[in-house]
């Protein structure tokens, strides 16, 4: 269903109301004009949110295209409110997965000067159908499953031009992941669902940043929250923090709900389908839906149906039944609104900054994944505190000299 422009301009214009940090940066590019005659390609989760961003790239001169990062993460009147400012975009809600792939490739097929990834699916694309890195000067990655295959690339040695890791600068890991997916998740899962979380067993798989903002969401709302983890260090801060730490083919008989949030595959797998609680949810928060095996839920039900908009129902041959959220993607996103809009207007300023380093300086920075600079990082937390009611101390001149003394500390 086509959007509506009109409905999309006040998403957007609510949005950029509430993200003083990124319009900040959008008024200086519209002077400063860092993009002029470049072209941005943005695959990202296409709504009102990420149309401030694309906007304020707009504002310093880029030609921007934008592509869903998920079939069913785009808002529509998002979309028509972008193209109605000329931002040439390739989603909507619910496309097919032959209209995703072909949105990603229409935004190789601009010859993109800096892209802006969530996912790595554009960059992996690039490093696929072309030669060299073409007009390419470098990326931007959001997300732990992004950096996680720019690493693959670096790793051996095919990394083609220079990648900047913004998933992992503290401004965007400390916020985004932890708060941001903390409350977006349970958004999701109180859209798709309308049931409640105090009272229930509640299984969160994965204890990087956004499963600590989830588990401990899921905790403060009464569920009874068990972790399940890979990494002896998250398991045994898991544990300290208070929560029970079991392997998910012990935590699956007792779940009421299942959150995956790894950035791998099969988490939830038949091994654990065989046992799982009669009547569980199963939602992942993860960029792909790949954690909840949907090809062994597929094989072992003898019935499916969908019994809500965003909830479908698996009945296994001895009648226990789960209950899979948003198709197995990305439950904040898919069902829900994503991440809060102030939460956003951080990590979208580090995207805004990193493109702009990208464009300066992407073709003398060497061929690897790189640190969101600190200076960049510093800027956005600085600019977030005056909002917020926030100031803070400066260093005496003989603090500062102790500190970078030899002498400090001794």
């Amino acid at each position: 269903m086509a959007g509506d422009d009109s409905v999309g301009r006040l998403k957007v214009g609510w949005a950029r109301s509430h993200m003083p940090v990124l319009e900040g940066i959008r008024a200086r590019f519209q002077t400063e004009r860092p993009f002029a005659g470049l072209t941005l390609s943005l695959v990202l989760h296409v709504e009102a949110k990420t149309a401030a961003l694309a906007l304020a790239l707009q504002a310093g001169g880029a030609s921007v295209h934008l592509a869903a990062g998920n079939p069913l993460s785009t808002d529509d009147d998002a979309v028509a409110a972008l193209q109605s400012e000329g931002v040439d975009t390739h989603a909507r809600k619910g496309e097919s997965v032959a209209e995703y792939r072909a949105g990603v490739r229409a935004m190789l097929d601009a010859g993109p000067q800096v892209i802006v990834d969530d996912g790595a699916d554009l960059v992996a694309l690039a490093h696929t159908d072309l030669p060299d890195r073409g007009s390419i000067r470098g990326s931007t990655e959001e997300t732990t499953t992004g950096v996680t295959r720019l690493r693959a690339l670096e790793r051996s040695g095919k990394l083609r031009f220079p990648a900047i890791d913004v998933n992992d600068a503290p401004m965007k890991h400390l916020f985004d992941n932890r708060y941001g997916c903390g409350q977006s998740v349970l958004d999701g899962l109180f859209g798709a669902t309308n049931l409640l979380i105090a009272g229930r067993v509640a299984v969160v798989a994965g204890y990087g940043w956004s499963g600590q903002g989830i588990a401990s969401r899921l905790r403060g709302l009464g569920a009874e929250v068990i972790v399940t983890e890979i990494d002896p260090v998250r398991a045994l801060e898991a544990r300290l923090e208070g929560f029970q730490v079991r392997p998910m083919l012990d935590a699956a008989r007792v779940a009421d709900l299942i959150v995956t949030v790894t950035g791998n595959r099969d988490i939830v797998r038949a091994e654990h389908l065989r046992v799982l609680k009669d009547g569980c949810l199963l939602a992942n928060a993860g960029h792909f839906d790949v954690e909840v095996s949907k090809t062994d839920l597929e094989g072992m039900a003898v019935e499916h149906r969908r019994v809500r908009p965003q909830v479908e129902e698996y009945r296994f041959p001895d009648g226990r039944r789960a209950y899979l959220i948003a198709e197995g993607r990305l439950v904040n996103l898919a069902a829900g609104q994503g991440h809060p809009v102030e939460i956003m207007d951080l990590s979208f300023a580090l995207q805004a900054l990193s493109a702009e380093r990208i464009a300066k300086h992407g073709l003398t920075l060497p061929l690897r994944v790189l640190p969101v600079p600190e200076e960049i990082d510093q800027a956005v937390a600085r600019a977030a505190l005056a909002p917020l009611g926030a100031t803070i101390d400066e260093p005496t001149e003989a603090q500062r000299k102790y500190s970078e003394s030899w002498e400090g500390g001794t």
